[in-house]
């Protein structure tokens, strides 16, 4: 026999009862702002409530958690409550990566800024460095023609033909060094600003993969 109407009706409202107890009394997570960071200040604050929001969703679920193992139907309700819980963290993640996004950005035009302003320098150095005309050789006075002389004066005059030798071969020795200091220089700006552009080309690419990861949570927290 089937059970009286009354009887299923009654049964249907207790099942309805059970399942509407594990139901949570808090709102729908937090949604992603609308109106995209505009300064530091305001991701801080982003950043912060963020945190606070955090807390607040891990203090709910182990209150819906306990809660549920004195309900019947205890699985249900914990999966209720992990979902709930996961799609609150989501949208908390979504605006955490907007606020965080918004700083390096801040930061790498930062960065690019510094880049060009030495990038413009060392231009300037070198359009300098290339007006500059080398240094002609020096021309080496012609000697008189040798007249005979006391020994002394002889010896005296050599010492003084080999200090002037010496004094050209250090002048020269001054050029080449002063010339490598300058390519080196040179060498290692140009190090550095390739450095920096391989540094800032990696960072672009890490922010195009975390905004799209961003996107795709938001999507999935509004699907919820």
């Amino acid at each position: 026999m089937h059970p009286p109407f009354a009887v299923r009706l009654l049964g249907a409202a207790f099942l309805a009862g059970l399942l509407g107890a594990c139901a949570t009394t808090d709102t729908t997570p937090m949604a992603v702002p609308t109106e995209p960071t505009t300064s530091i200040a305001q991701a801080d604050e982003r950043l912060a409530a963020v945190a606070k929001e955090r807390a607040a969703i891990e203090a709910r679920y182990a209150e819906r958690e306990a809660l549920c193992y004195e309900k019947f139907f205890v699985n249900n309700c914990l999966d209720e409550a992990q979902e709930r819980r996961r799609a609150a963290l989501s949208a908390q993640r979504a605006i955490e990566i907007e606020a965080e996004r918004f700083k390096r950005r801040l930061k790498v035009e930062e960065r690019d800024r510094e880049i060009a302003k030495a990038e413009a320098e060392y231009q300037a150095e070198e359009a300098a460095l290339a007006a500059q005309p080398p240094a002609p050789p020096r021309e080496t006075p012609a000697l008189p023609a040798p007249r005979p002389r006391p020994a002394a004066s002889r010896q005296k005059q050599r010492g003084a033909e080999a200090g002037q030798e010496r004094l050209s071969e250090a002048e020269r020795a001054a050029n080449v060094k002063a010339f490598e200091e300058r390519k080196r220089k040179s060498e290692e700006r140009q190090a550095e600003v390739a450095k920096r552009t391989a540094e800032r080309d990696e960072k672009a690419k890490r922010r195009a993969e975390e905004e799209a990861k961003a996107k795709a949570d938001a999507a999935t927290a509004v699907g919820k």
